[in-house]
């Protein structure tokens, strides 16, 4: 019986598949007629097929999450439906800038290899069409089951890809002898900063609700306090990104700096929340924290390295524990969902009582 489901959903994500293929091809051709266009550049097809894609793909996350994932929300109370729907609607957005980022990268690439390549308006609703059912399966495939852990890959491919885009396309090659602030002096890495915090946000709300699934009703408290820190820090990251450093340096320095607190605040009260952490998530929680404390130490006094390597080794440390931390939550925690009895995450009183 399972196994029939599951080919059944892989039948489903194969038409999501060819649909989204045919929206994206028909919307390019629409979009892209008149002359030829270059890959990049000014007037080029990147920007339009990335737009396509993005749209594509955000909107098959929704409909299979509507499709696969509707009634689980039916016997909750409404607070925790609402962090449901809310969690939703920020996933929907992460997916088309994942998606959006994605192919904007990879045309970059391609203009590298493929030199004076132009594509008319049937080469580019092609092209679009392809890039709308890569993305649109990746997202259709998330909306039939998303697990934490597959928030916090999707958080780490994002961080890369949309860094990665904001370089090759910066204007001050030397960027990297300062900070990674310097990228934002374009759109792309400030973009990027703001759709990480939705998503560190998001990944909050999950860790939460794993969380919920293992301790229940009576921890409701200690989880919103570890749901809150999530969500303050993405809120922090996010205002990185808007408070640009060329144009309000000390806001976007206070941003940043409550962005590490925060997200360190968020990993020792989602550790302390967990009981009898395993030894795994221990021994990376502490050896995160030593190896930033030495990453540090050796720049300050020493400065045996820029602030943008000490930058990179300290969020690649933070990304390595969440990975850690989501792996073993994916072992403890119960795949079924566990509505809530309580009105409110802060009320002790059941409705049902």
């Amino acid at each position: 019986m399972e196994q029939e489901e599951k080919l059944r959903g892989e039948t489903r994500a194969v038409w999501a598949t060819v649909i989204c293929f045919v929206v994206g091809t028909v919307a390019g051709i629409l979009l892209l007629r008149g002359d030829a266009r270059p890959l990049t550049g000014p007037g080029s097809l990147a920007a339009p097929v990335a737009t396509i894609a993005g749209i594509v793909a955000a909107a098959a996350f929704l409909v299979s999450t509507l499709m696969h994932r509707r009634a689980e929300t039916g016997p909750m109370p409404r607070w925790q439906a609402v962090v449901s729907g809310l969690s939703t609607v920020a996933l929907t957005v992460a997916f088309g800038a994942v998606t959006l980022m994605g192919v904007l990268l990879t045309a970059e690439i391609l203009a590298v290899g493929l030199q004076g390549l132009q594509l008319a308006a049937v080469g580019g609703g092609l092209l679009a069409g392809v890039a709308s059912a890569v993305g649109g399966r990746f997202a259709f495939g998330a909306g039939i089951g998303l697990r934490t852990a597959d928030l916090s890959a999707l958080l780490f491919g994002f961080l890369v890809i949309g860094t990665l885009f904001a370089m090759v396309t910066s204007a001050d090659p030397r960027w990297w002898e300062e900070n990674f602030s310097q990228l934002g002096s374009g759109w792309a890495f400030n973009g990027t900063l703001v759709v990480a915090g939705l998503l560190i946000a998001t990944v909050g709300s999950y860790i939460g609700r794993d969380l919920h699934r293992m301790l229940g009703d009576s921890a409701l408290r200690r989880i919103a306090v570890v749901v809150a820190l999530w969500a303050a820090a993405g809120v922090a990251l996010a205002a990185v990104g808007l408070l640009p450093l060329h144009r309000v340096p000390l806001p976007h320095d206070i941003a940043a700096v409550a962005t590490l607190v925060l997200f360190l605040g968020s990993a020792a009260a989602t550790v302390a929340a967990i009981p009898a952490p395993p030894r795994a998530l221990l021994i990376t929680s502490v050896g995160v924290g030593l190896l930033i404390v030495v990453a540090v130490v050796l720049w300050v006094p020493f400065g045996l390295y820029s602030a943008t390597a000490l930058e990179a080794v300290v969020v690649g440390l933070g990304l390595l524990w969440m990975a850690t931390l989501v792996r073993v939550l994916a072992i403890l925690v119960p795949s079924q969902s566990r509505p809530s009895a309580r009105r409110s995450p802060l009320r002790a009183e059941s409705p049902r009582a």
